[in-house]
């Protein structure tokens, strides 16, 4: 996960200003700061690498499957090409090898150099003080590297998937939402932050199950703000996040602030955000996933006092942006509260996203924790209501090491497999990010449409002159009903269907009857989106070298 900062971040200034040379001439064409496919194996081609190399260079260099590549990527590639033209083997473990990028000279790139002199000398040409004219052809390097038109196109045109998907939810998806006010009832609109947004892992678990302590195993330093100990300790949402230097930054500011993906945490009120905060500071492995710590789930007596917010509504919302959930249990809290039973129904739909951490194994021995792992599973498989067997990792999460005296040796052997696996999964997520964007995209698609079927179904149900009031309440009083008709006449899955009891606590503050009717046409455009749009969007936006 730490491609930018091992590789790019580790080259020498000398190299540096020639790569940057390089990405400017490669860039040339469009100028707009990144270097995509097409333009890519045109200049990776005078490296003289087989394609299946270069292949391997683009996919570690575009881990993000962002379909292009920046400057720190664009080092990243040349790193390996050189690499590659030494002998080595192209992998991800070669970033992480004793390497010692400083002193890697820049790769062989065959006719380089006399194509950037052609460059220069054509800029040269083209200054209106040389020869009393400006040169009327275009420049060269335009005509080389793109067979389109050299004109230079803007930011916002399309270079990646995620910027694809920002044009289709703008353009097809988003009229949908705003006709059918489906952010009141489902989710908020979207902004150009939550698409470019990092991957998310929230943790969850009832308090002193270690979700504070796992982070700042992971990070090896405490965040700003983090407070560990026996009691109740974290008592809000707390988003660990990279930053310039270390602060924390209150709940109210964050949700307002353009560059950030948490614009829509204000429909949770002032109440809420006053138990919300950022917490920045500069780490490498922030700079590719965003934690969000949140408060213990309560349990016993606790769970009769009624916080001030709506907590499992907050914790589906960051549900639905994270790539990975975690649920913390330890030996001594087997159990599932209420609470926790609705936070984890709160999490429906996003079953992929789940996994759970034994914490604190090492404070029960091997026996022990063989029964311990039975009753967690038996406790989990009557709230996760699925026959699939939830993955489970074992370990202790901390700064102290491992107890030897209770785990033994084959303890501590399958702790280290368990951290290797969990750790392994964490890494896999900034690679996973694009296609959990797709995934996430698609769903919200469907939900839109089933939701415009929903709200023009009660439109329509509704009288033209009397008796509205008492037709609407007979519509919410029915829903179930209403689900089922929709369902049958349009085909639709059951499962895609919102939660009733929700949906009939928002509808019941609507006037039915100003509903938008059904918009056939709206529809058909967001049907076309799903199937054409965004396949011939992963189409032109994969590994070049495919």
């Amino acid at each position: 996960m730490e491609i930018d900062s091992v590789a790019a971040g580790s080259c020498s200034k000398e190299n540096q200003m020639i790569y940057k040379e390089w990405f400017e001439f490669a860039d040339s064409a469009y100028g707009d700061g990144r270097i995509t496919g097409a333009d890519a194996i045109k200049f990776f081609s005078m490296s003289n690498l087989p394609r299946p190399e270069l292949k391997q260079v683009w996919a570690i260099a575009d881990s993000k499957r962002q379909g292009y590549l920046g400057f720190k990527e664009f080092i990243v590639a040349m790193q390996l090409v050189s690499l590659a033209q030494t002998g080595h083997e192209i992998s991800h473990e070669v970033l992480h090898s004793n390497v010692d990028f400083k002193i890697l000279n820049p790769p062989t790139m065959e006719g380089l150099g006399v194509l950037m002199g052609k460059k220069k000398h054509s800029s040269k040409s083209s200054d209106p003080n040389v020869n009393g004219s400006p040169a009327a052809d275009p420049s060269l390097t335009a005509h080389w590297f793109s067979s389109k038109s050299s004109k230079k196109i803007s930011l916002s045109s399309v270079t990646s998937i995620v910027d694809g998907l920002k044009r289709l939810y703008i353009q097809k998806l988003k009229p949908l939402e705003v006709a059918y006010r489906f952010n009141d009832f489902v989710s908020p609109l979207l902004t150009n932050s939550d698409f470019d947004a990092k991957p998310m892992v929230m943790l969850l678990g009832q308090y002193s199950t270690g979700k504070t302590t796992f982070i700042k195993h992971l990070l090896k330093a405490s965040y700003p703000g983090a407070h560990i100990g026996p009691e109740p300790t974290t008592d809000r949402f707390v988003v660990v996040m990279s930053g310039p230097d270390e602060r924390s930054i209150p709940g109210n500011t964050v949700a307002v602030q353009a560059d950030m993906p948490f614009s829509g945490l204000t429909t949770f009120g002032t109440t809420f955000l006053s138990k919300f905060e950022c917490s920045q500071m500069p780490h490498p492995l922030l700079e590719h996933v965003t934690f969000v710590d949140t408060p213990g789930v309560l349990s016993g007596e606790k769970q009769r006092t009624q916080r001030a917010y709506e907590f499992t509504g907050v914790t589906s919302w960051f549900a639905s942006k994270c790539d990975l959930i975690l649920l913390l249990f330890d030996p001594h809290k087997l159990d599932v509260s209420d609470e926790f039973k609705r936070v984890i129904s709160s999490l429906r739909g996003h079953d992929d996203k789940i996994r759970v951490v034994l914490n604190k194994a090492d404070q029960v021995d091997t026996q022990q924790l063989m029964r311990v792992y039975g009753a967690l599973m038996w406790s989990l498989g009557k709230v996760l209501n699925t026959p699939e067997v939830v993955r489970v990792y074992i370990r202790s999460f901390g700064d102290k090491p491992i107890n030897e005296a209770a785990a033994g040796p084959t303890g501590r052997e399958l702790f280290e497999m368990e951290q290797e696996d969990l750790l392994s999964d964490l890494k896999d997520i900034p690679k996973k990010a694009c296609d959990r964007r797709i995934n996430e995209f698609v769903k919200r698609a469907r939900a839109a449409k089933i939701h415009a079927y929903i709200i023009s179904h009660l439109k329509k149900e509704m009288p033209a002159i009397m008796g509205k009031a008492k037709a609407q309440q007979k519509l919410i009083d029915n829903l179930e009903d209403v689900f089922g008709k929709v369902q049958r006449e349009h085909h639709l899955p059951i499962g895609d269907f919102p939660n009733v009891e929700h949906f009939r606590e928002v509808v019941s503050g609507y006037n039915i009857d100003k509903f938008e009717k059904l918009k056939p046409k709206m529809l058909q455009t967001v049907d076309d989106m799903l199937g054409y749009d965004i396949p011939e969007l992963l189409k032109n936006f994969r590994n070049p070298y495919d």
